[in-house]
């Protein structure tokens, strides 16, 4: 690109030296010789002053010295010279200003200008001054070579310029190339430098913005098979132990266990619905996804979780305040959240867990609180792959994430008992309600 950029910049210069320089030689040559003539006429009408009156009649002439480069000469009306240097016989320029005017032109390789010299308005004389062509055309040529000296100059110049401009137009371009190799190479961490020209400046942050939407997109593509398998493990454990247990002790009648079986694969189906309706939304439409009823929310949150806490001796306690039993939330979201925070809880906590839904300022809140306490460091505790445990550190984490991407906020609000809260701005569901998701 360099290469390019200079070419382009010095055929610029070089057409517009050419377009300009030719005209410009021509009228130089144009204003030497015409300079000549006009130097020439002056020495003519210089010698003319020293003719006088009795010239026709004999008077010898004395002409000044070093009145031109060339040669100055008196000639009589019988066309001979009279004084100083020409030929000695009239030419046909001196012989025309013998009619009384003013005659140039160029004879031979001679510029010439004659003039009359006048006695009481009568025509005595002529005066011829003449100087070589070649020491005009000397002064051309020395003036030619000086403009091509200048072109030459101003051509490396313009070089230096396009050189030092097409550094400055490439270096940000190459940097953007390498940026993108390394971002091809696998390397998603590479971002391009900006640059000071402003289109360049553009193009960078384009391209920086579009691989930070692309990493996302690949971050939430790697993170989506371990999120799904973290939801999916609960009801899988508990289908699997359930029908473990009936092929080894195999009951007498076994609708229960099928009638329970059916109830795990439906919310197995619901969790797989959840999780891929979730991913293929956008963050900022959670919140408007799936509206449901706090009270109906937390009763299918009962049912669900109900039955594995109890298999542990363990209850399930709802509270929720009269005045927001019919406040709409966004079912699939908070139900993500709250299934990671009872896990955790059934996990790691103990005795009995207690959701609370209440009003706090602006805000929802709804606490998970078990009779535990929380041991971990508040700055590891939501960190992706910490575990205060034998879990693989994904729960937490993607509660965390679920809430803050939402626009809501989970925290640990009590270390014993371990008390979760979750916040959801007041104002969680507007009347906009996309159709990826439905309560199930």
């Amino acid at each position: 690109m360099r290469q390019r950029v200079v070419r382009v910049a010095v055929l610029a210069v070089a057409v517009a030296l050419v377009l300009f320089a030719l005209p410009l030689a021509v009228l130089v040559r144009s204003a030497f010789f015409t300079q000549e003539r006009g130097d020439l006429e002056r020495a003519a009408l210089g010698a003319a002053l020293h003719v006088g009156p009795q010239f026709a009649s004999g008077d010898q002439v004395e002409l000044p010295a070093n009145l031109t480069d060339g040669q100055v000469g008196v000639y009589d009306l019988k066309l001979r010279l009279r004084a100083g240097r020409g030929p000695g016989a009239a030419d046909t320029a001196t012989r025309a200003a013998g009619r009384g005017v003013v005659v140039d032109g160029q004879i031979g390789d001679e510029l010439v200008v004659a003039v009359p010299v006048t006695s009481s308005e009568n025509v005595v004389g002529m005066v011829r001054a003449s100087v070589a062509s070649s020491v005009v055309w000397a002064r051309v040529i020395l003036a030619w070579l000086l403009m091509t000296a200048l072109a030459v100059a101003s051509l490396l110049a313009a070089i230096l310029v396009a050189r030092r401009q097409a550094r400055r137009l490439s270096m940000p371009l190459e940097a953007l190339s390498a940026a993108s190799q390394r971002i091809a190479e696998g390397d998603l961490a590479a971002r391009a430098a900006l640059s000071s020209v402003p289109e360049i400046h553009r193009v960078a942050q384009t391209n920086n913005a579009m691989v930070s939407r692309l990493t996302e997109m690949i971050e939430n593509e790697r993170h989506f098979s371990s999120n799904a398998s973290h939801q999916l493990r609960t009801p899988l454990t508990g289908l699997q132990l359930g029908l473990d247990a009936a092929l080894e002790n195999p009951p007498a009648d076994l609708y229960p266990i099928l009638l329970t079986a059916a109830q795990q694969v439906r919310d197995l189906y619901r969790t797989v619905d959840e999780v891929l309706a979730l991913a293929r939304l956008g963050s900022d439409q959670w919140l408007v996804a799936a509206p449901l009823p706090v009270s109906q929310l937390m009763g299918d949150v009962e049912s669900r979780w109900h039955g594995a806490l109890a298999a542990e001796g363990r209850r399930l306690l709802v509270n929720i305040e009269p005045d927001l039993t019919s406040r709409e939330v966004p079912g699939s979201l908070v139900t993500q959240i709250l299934n990671v925070l009872i896990d955790n809880a059934l996990r790691h906590g103990r005795g009995v867990v207690t959701l609370t839904v209440r009003e706090m300022s602006d805000a929802l809140a709804i606490d998970v609180i078990d009779e535990g306490s929380v041991a971990m460091k508040s700055a590891e505790l939501f960190d992706r792959g910490k575990s205060g445990g034998d879990g693989q550190g994904i729960g937490l984490a993607l509660a965390r994430s679920l809430a803050e991407a939402s626009g809501g906020r989970l925290v640990l609000s009590r270390r014993s008992p371990a008390t979760f809260t979750l916040l959801l701005p007041g104002d969680t569901v507007h009347n906009e309600r996309p159709n990826e998701l439905s309560a199930k």
